[in-house]
């Protein structure tokens, strides 16, 4: 799935570079994930994908250490995505590289990352002091875990989403901690809570989380996943309008949280118990 030549860094192993080393981004083209899925040219949705990384840190000009949490935001429309073992080594490369100023970085970090995305990239830098005013938040709405199902299905089943045939509109948040999906490239799991924000006929909220469970084996990228998941609620329940959103727990001080909507909107930005 990958745009290079080159094998992908995730699962090799590999040395952590000690100088500025940009060609160290890998891309993977979106194209190939959303052609499965039956999607052609520009997606008919919108979104993004925002990134947290707790462990940034370079050289002031005297030398001195600055540690910061950076957020990078990539439109889904990007040719590509950045492959996040590849995005890690890179942010590990600036470690004893000297800036002015948290700027200089933050305008490195976007001309980089644009250009292995294809892409317009946002980058914030955010001093820990500042970071931790944020706290820790939470989905809004109903959460479904508590639900008393049996479940049997743990690979992808959208035959398990349906209405539950009232014929009234509805606008309901409803979220789940119980996704599970798995790396592509190592099996590694991966935890995410997710948060389905919809208005048109009611969704049957068990069906809803067997359907959420039954990723629990599949091996996707979280951006990947995110865009099934809104693909198969969007095609199966047809809501007049959908917003699907994940936010992944970290791995290797990154975490991946993907927004897909049908409309152009923003998501919280909230950091969950589990980030």
């Amino acid at each position: 799935m990958t745009v290079v030549d080159k094998p992908l860094l995730l699962g090799a192993e590999t040395e952590y570079p000690d100088q500025y080393s940009p060609q160290l981004l890998q891309p993977i083209a979106r194209s190939e994930g959303r052609q499965a899925l039956g999607l052609e040219g520009e997606p008919k949705f919108f979104g993004f994908d925002l990134w947290t990384g707790y462990e940034l840190s370079w050289l002031d000009m005297r030398g001195k250490p600055v540690v910061a949490v950076v957020e990078i935001s990539m439109p889904c429309h990007t040719e590509n995505l950045v492959e996040s073992k590849s995005l890690k080594l890179y942010l590990n490369s600036l470690n004893q590289e000297r800036y002015h100023s948290p700027q200089d970085v933050a305008t490195l970090l976007e001309k980089d990352i644009s250009a292995c995305v294809n892409g317009p990239v946002q980058v914030g830098i955010h001093p820990a002091d500042t970071f931790r005013h944020r706290g820790i938040g939470s989905f809004p709405g109903t959460c479904l875990d508590e639900l008393p199902i049996e479940v049997d299905s743990y690979s992808p089943d959208a035959t398990l989403l349906a209405l539950t045939g009232q014929r009234e509109v509805v606008t309901e948040s409803l979220y789940s901690h119980l996704l599970k999906t798995n790396c592509p490239v190592t099996g590694q799991p991966d935890w995410a809570s997710i948060l389905i924000r919809y208005t048109g006929w009611p969704i049957e909220h068990e069906g809803l989380l067997r359907y959420l469970i039954s990723f629990r084996n599949h091996q996707d990228f979280h951006e990947q996943c995110v865009e099934r998941i809104f693909t198969e609620i969007n095609e199966l329940c047809a809501p007049d309008q959908l917003e699907v959103y994940a936010r992944y727990t970290r791995r290797g001080g990154l975490d991946i949280n993907p927004y897909r909507s049908s409309i152009k909107s923003d998501a919280p930005r909230i950091r969950l118990s589990r980030q």
